[in-house]
């Protein structure tokens, strides 16, 4: 009797000790409706910075109104360390003549830099023999590991350029504005799905169809640049997207003299949000940011040539009628960039 009593304490104190130690039913703890990130969850973000400080009046020479965004993605991890990290540049150049005319083309499409490549012609003006994009990509690579604070820290030397031997001896191109946007794009990033080992691209082009000749108004040069962010797991697989777009309205006279202000601040449409104003003009009474941020959302789960072959109607926009539901502006020069975003990412 006093063996059976001793083996039944045994196994009372061993199903204890077992349910103590989670080898037993537990009950989970109650869900507080916190999101818990994915073991390698890494945030994206993006900023474009914009300037129009480069144009000039025309005179004896035609003059140029000049627009640069420099546009920077990071993908950050939960302790603020920059994962991956890409920098482009589109640069737009409008000549205007002395009589206020658009002598660019106005079928022109200009791409970013990164997709120039070596037709950018940087390299042949380089005391290091390094054509832009190799010397954005260096960069890009050096901040990777890295917070904000330890790239913001870099050295530079009197021209703005990187101090240290060996970032000096790949990049030789001042590097503030760049420095400025990562610390932009790290502030901006938001959990949207990637992950650390995914590819980060960008997309960019730029259209000036839009411009117009000085007359009894002024004329206008309009940089109209869109870019997609995207990032790409092992398979092609978008795990992220975001869509945006800039408009640079440069106003000049029929002598050809600009009346723009220069330093004014050029917001991209996301950034406007609803000051931009499409909203009024909506079918769906959605504001282009909206619309841009669900066709980002409509392309997550996709490969690159899935969007391609997202079908059109002939006025270009979504024919699906879910993704037309919510999207209703011109999607093609957003699937391009996520197109050109995968075939550059890295």
């Amino acid at each position: 009797m006093k063996k059976k009593i001793a083996l039944i304490l045994v196994l009372v104190l061993a199903v204890f000790a077992f349910t103590a130690c989670g080898g037993g039913s537990v009950t989970p703890p109650e869900d507080d409706g916190t999101d818990v990130p994915a073991a390698g969850a890494v945030k994206t973000g993006y900023a474009v910075v914009t300037s129009a400080a480069k144009s000039v009046d025309a005179d004896e020479k035609n003059g140029t109104a000049q627009a640069d965004s420099t546009v920077v993605a990071v993908t950050v991890d939960e302790n603020g360390i920059i994962t991956n990290c890409v920098i482009d540049h589109a640069q737009t150049k409008i000549e205007i003549s002395k009589d206020g005319k658009i002598v660019t083309p106005l079928d022109t499409v200009i791409p970013g830099k990164q997709e120039l490549g070596e037709a950018y012609g940087m390299k042949k003006a380089s005391s290091i023999g390094k054509e832009w994009n190799e010397q954005a990509t260096a960069l890009s690579n050096y901040v990777i590991g890295k917070t904000v604070s330890e790239v913001k820290g870099i050295a530079v030397n009197e021209k703005g350029a990187p101090a240290d031997s060996d970032l000096a001896s790949s990049v030789t191109v001042s590097i503030g504005g760049y420095v400025a946007a990562i610390e932009k794009a790290v502030a901006n990033a938001e959990d949207m799905g990637a992950s650390a080992d995914d590819r980060l691209g960008v997309g960019i082009v730029t259209t000036i169809d839009k411009s117009k000749d000085a007359g009894d108004e002024e004329g206008l040069a309009q940089a109209y640049t869109n870019y997609a962010v995207v990032t790409f797991d092992k398979a092609g697989v978008i795990t992220s997207c975001i869509i945006d777009a800039s408009q640079t309205n440069i106003n000049f006279t029929k002598e050809g003299k600009i009346t723009t202000d220069l330093t004014a601040e050029v917001k991209t449409k996301n950034e406007l949000g609803a000051a931009y104003g499409m909203i009024k003009a909506s079918s769906i009474g959605k504001e282009w940011n909206e619309q841009a941020a669900a066709f980002a959302a409509y392309v997550v789960g996709k490969t690159a040539d899935e969007v391609k072959g997202i079908a059109l109607t002939e006025d270009g926009v979504a024919a699906d009628a879910d993704l037309s539901a919510s999207v209703t502006v011109h999607i093609g020069p957003f699937m391009n960039n996520v197109a050109k975003a995968f075939d550059l990412a890295k």
